[in-house]
């Protein structure tokens, strides 16, 4: 072909990168070990695996089948190194971050060419997009680390963090942990990938290279079933940090359950891509191309599901088939390629599996009319029509480059099916006008929303999931609180025994009872209500007995009675029976979860509005002081002092809130783009809250007044052995125009109740103060809808310290982060 000819069709010639560098450098190292203590060693098993370049299925290196004893090998030397590092001043510690950040640099071309061998993506994404984000991570994280002390004062390093990553992208997803982990003053273990371990190698040998103190960061290659369970299970980690699939994520929420371990998930996702009629068709079509052929459509965030507005779907899905025509597949190393091979023959084996299950179960397929390689693993780009909602293919994460389109009439429209997915990790909406983008935005369940662009990333700018796609933010500074932990928390939790987090729970009960306790003895503490209220004034004693008073249930605005048609005893310290509540059932918990859903709105109200009506609850609540604390008295048996104390704090807990309503908001990030991102603080949802025995008024608005503040919506189970004090807040409630359904009151046994609240898919976040085995069966149950918990472990907090029982802390377990990401200009 000559120059002419090229003129005449425009066809790409080749464009090769050479591989001879990353070739030699593999050469020369292999076989790889683990990496521990900044040595390479032989591993355990004296095993080693192949790694294969996916775009020919030939091998390229050897690396280690670490196992058991090789985890052990590098958690200690982790627990080791922690002792300092952990101690670092952040200056010194942002300096080898910053060292780290350079070398990735230095290194930018074999690191880009090794990711393109070893994942199969084209080296126009590793050279362009991977690694000057992966350098960008820890140049920003340098920063962080430089300002711990002054910007998360009162925090501290979580300990040794264990992190699996996956294989889409091997060296962005090791800095996205590793970066926030080491400048919060944490050491690591992390295990690539099975395929794709040859980037983590060559950043071991940066960590020599920059001289890292050994320990710091350990790298074990190998089977998950052997090095990933093995961390997961490991009794001296402190937290897991996890990248992957829903399904191996629900199993490492049952496998951490009650260990005390700290963890986050970024697990799968079904991103709907969002067109209106109004919007840029031509950009729509590159973001198209962006949003699911970008990594052969294994991106965790990919925009798979095609939602187009009806009236121009015809005309977007032509342009969209012969964008299609000219899209290029070939060796990955090739500049003229756009896609690249898939990363190993199991699954390309699962997409062309899901693809048929598509066309069986009645969609349309089209795909380009050119074919593919015959070596290594490729499949072409795929397009899905005449798809139903309910579709396998439509609600099925398939990770592959596989588009499946919708249709849609209104934007109300366009909301549901979008959320009609256990999915919520990003979305795309593509329209002129702003006001409409803006409006669809916060309706989405999604941690990141695109306004006209989509798959983009910045460490400024925190990601991360709801529902199934799961919890806990990388990049950011709300990534950060991943890695860090109050340091109030006591020290057994940081201890190497973890997996005892229970263990403190009677002292630390017994500590806070002797910390209340005072010497006022001005209401005996067996003294009847009734005796304690005498009207002694004219002399004159009731014969008669006191009005009855029997608690019901307090759900959607209303005392109901229980379903269960039981009532249960309250008792004071002296095993006197002081009165009774309703004994909540499955039913009460489901209608509860109705209303909860029913007050939605409550999300939607004014920061204003929801802080006014905070401080008109702290008012009524003021009002009957006294009687709150003679109730106090009653449960507990504590002084009045005491008592008083109790209602005055949860009185100024309550201003806290009303005045953190309007103020806990979000931020705008610059990433170095033209636009802005808007990171929004949004309500959870509907919270479950199981309430402490300790203190039964404080810490039933401590825990309640943060969630409502944030526009959640909540069902409580108050302290199962002094439920009185919640109860009394009914009327409280009912005369403070708090909406109904807003705050939900269900009574009666604290672990079987939080069993059906975490259950329930309907629950976007369980939060539980309880017993040890309570907190695991929490995080147990939480992996059906891989829900939200924030729950004690059995250790008591210390309610009255404002430290301990107030803050940012309750906020932000309150409200999810989503970034908007705004580009401007022509």
């Amino acid at each position: 072909m000559n120059v002419m000819d090229i003129f005449e069709t425009m066809e790409y010639g080749p464009a090769p990168e050479g591989p001879n560098p990353a070739l030699d450098w593999l050469k020369e190292r292999q076989p790889f070990g683990p990496f521990i203590n900044n040595q390479w060693v032989r591993p355990g098993s004296g095993q080693y695996l192949d790694s294969s370049n996916p775009a020919t299925g030939k091998p390229l290196a050897q690396v280690a089948a670490a196992n058991s004893t090789d985890v052990d090998a590098a958690v200690a030397a982790a627990r080791t190194a922690f002792e300092t590092w952990g101690k670092t001043p952040g200056h010194v510690r942002a300096r080898y971050l910053y060292a780290i950040a350079r070398h990735i640099q230095k290194h930018s071309r074999l690191l880009a060419v090794l990711e393109a061998l070893d994942n199969g993506k084209t080296i126009r994404e590793t050279r362009d997009l991977d690694i000057p984000l992966v350098a960008r991570h820890f140049y920003y994280h340098a920063g962080w680390a430089q300002l711990m002390a002054s910007e998360l004062p009162g925090y501290e390093p979580v300990g040794v963090v264990g992190q699996i990553i996956p294989w889409n992208f091997p060296l962005l997803m090791l800095a996205w942990k590793i970066a926030p982990a080491l400048a919060m003053g944490n050491t690591v273990v992390l295990k690539p990938a099975r395929y794709t371990s040859l980037t983590a190698l060559k950043f071991a040998e940066i960590m020599q290279e920059i001289r890292l103190p050994a320990g710091v960061v350990n790298i074990l290659t190998g089977e998950a079933s052997q090095v990933g369970e093995a961390l997961v299970r490991h009794p001296d980690v402190n937290k897991i940090a996890f990248t992957g699939s829903t399904d191996v994520g629900r199993s490492i929420r049952r496998a951490t359950a009650g260990s005390g371990k700290k963890l986050s998930l970024e697990l799968g996702g079904k991103s709907p891509f969002i067109v209106f009629d109004d919007a840029d068709l031509d950009s729509v079509v590159e973001g198209v191309v962006d949003a699911i052929w970008f990594n052969q459509g294994q991106v965790c965030c990919a925009g798979s599901r095609l939602l187009v507005q009806e009236n121009i779907a015809d005309t977007l899905i032509s342009k969209l088939r012969t964008r299609m025509e000219k899209l290029r597949l070939g060796d990955p190393l090739d500049k003229a390629v756009d896609m690249g091979a898939i990363v190993s023959p199991g699954q390309l084996k699962e997409i062309s599996r899901l693809v048929s299950q598509g066309v069986a179960e009645g969609a349309e397929m089209w795909q380009p009319s050119w074919a593919c390689p015959t070596d290594g693993y490729f499949f072409p780009p795929t397009l899905f029509t005449n798809v139903s909602p309910a579709t396998t293919i439509a609600q099925v994460e398939i990770f592959g480059p596989v588009l499946v389109s919708m249709t849609f009439r209104t934007p109300a429209e366009a909301v549901a099916l979008a959320n009609n997915t256990r999915y919520g990790l990003a979305a795309s909406i593509w329209s002129e006008n702003i006001n409409l983008a803006l409006d669809i935005a916060p309706k989405l369940k999604a941690g990141s929303v695109w306004i006209n662009c989509t798959n983009l990333f910045d460490a400024s700018s925190g990601f991360g999931g709801y529902r199934e796609s799961g919890f806990g933010r990388e990049g950011g500074k709300e990534g950060l609180y991943e890695y860090v932990r109050p340091g109030w928390e006591t020290s057994s939790t940081m201890n190497t025994n973890v997996g005892h987090a229970g263990a403190q729970s009677v002292a630390s009960s017994s500590a806070l009872d002797s910390e209340l306790d005072t010497t006022d003895t001005s209401l005996d503490s067996t003294e009847d209500v009734t005796d304690a209220v005498a009207e002694s004034s004219n002399d004159y004693v009731p014969t008669f007995p006191p009005i009855d008073r029997t608690p019901k249930l307090f759900i959607k605005g209303k005392q109901v009675r229980p379903d269960s048609g039981y009532s249960r005893d309250v008792y004071n310290p002296q095993g006197q029976v002081i009165g009774q509540v309703g004994e909540g059932n499955r039913k009460d918990i489901r209608n509860a979860v109705e209303a909860a859903h029913a007050a939605s709105g409550w999300a939607t109200n004014t920061t204003h509005n929801r802080a006014q009506i905070l401080y008109y609850i702290a008012e009524n609540l003021a009002i009957r002081e006294g009687e709150f604390a003679r109730r106090i008295v009653q449960q507990r048996g504590c002084s009045h002092t005491d008592a008083m104390i109790e209602v005055e704090t949860a009185i100024s807990r309550l201003f806290s809130y009303a005045a953190w309503a309007d103020k806990y908001e979000g931020s705008i990030h610059r990433p170095p783009l033209r636009g802005v991102t808007l990171a929004i603080k949004e309500a959870a949802g509907v919270i479950g809250i199981a309430c402490p025995d300790e203190l039964p008024l404080l810490g039933f608005i401590s825990l309640v007044a943060p969630t409502i503040a944030m526009g959640n919506t909540v069902i409580v189970i108050p302290s199962e052995t002094s439920p009185l004090s919640a109860t009394d807040c009914y009327q409280v409630f009912e005369t403070s125009d708090l909406p109904a359904g807003v705050v939900n009151i269900v009574t009666g046994e604290r672990d079987s109740l939080s069993a059906v609240l975490t259950e329930h898919d309907d629950i976007d976040a369980m939060w539980y103060y309880g017993s040890a085995e309570g907190s695991k069966n929490v995080e147990l149950a939480s992996a059906g809808n891989m829900k939200r918990t924030w729950v004690n472990y059995g250790h008591a907090r210390n309610w009255l310290d404002t430290v301990q029982g107030e803050g940012e802390e309750f906020l932000r377990e309150s409200t999810h982060v989503k970034n908007v990401w705004i580009p401007y200009g022509e």
